[in-house]
């Protein structure tokens, strides 16, 4: 701290404030805002470079099987799978489109059926399509099958069905009642 006379006999200490110790000062180039930084790129090129460093990241071998446009999610999801804290069960619409779908190795009935819908959520986005399912009348209408056996109960666990990893369950249409 520096000692400043004021007026005769009185002395005004100048303190230096918290941001001022840890502000470093370059004396060859003029001091800058962080706004002044932020506003250095577009909005538009920081999409850019950081859709290239995921493209990038993407191309690794752990995460080679996941989608350009990736999300948090499903790198979670991949990583889960590689330390074994998840699996994939393989869901197979009525027409014959297989869906894998990543679950822990715990989930319920229900965290596969939400796992289903998030999956076609982001499918859609993708590719485009449908604007909007009903889960409720997909969920009214189709039971989801494993080896003859229906998933009724939503509560209760996959595993205890005997749904292991990269088993196939079927989607099946509910037969009316009359």
């Amino acid at each position: 701290m520096e000692e400043k006379q004021n007026e005769p006999g009185q002395s005004v200490k100048d303190e230096k404030t918290e941001e001022d110790k840890y502000t470093v000062v370059d004396k060859d180039e003029p001091a800058v805002d962080s706004e002044e930084d932020e506003d250095a790129l577009p909005h538009s090129e920081i999409l850019d470079i950081f859709e290239e460093g995921l493209a990038r990241l993407v191309q690794d071998p752990l995460l080679c099987d996941l989608p350009i446009q990736v999300t948090l999610e499903e790198v979670n999801s991949q990583i889960a799978l590689e330390y074994g804290q998840a699996m994939t069960v393989r869901v197979i619409k009525a027409d014959g489109e297989v869906m894998p779908i990543v679950v822990v190795q715990n989930a319920t009935v229900l965290d596969l059926k939400k796992a289903i819908c998030r999956y076609m959520e982001l499918k859609q986005q993708r590719e485009g399509g449908v604007k909007y399912i009903s889960w409720r009348y997909v969920w009214r209408a189709y039971n989801l099958v494993f080896q003859g056996e229906k998933l009724e109960s939503d509560n209760m666990r996959i595993k205890d069905y005997g749904i292991k990893n990269r088993d196939e369950v079927t989607f099946m249409k509910k037969l009316r009642k009359k």
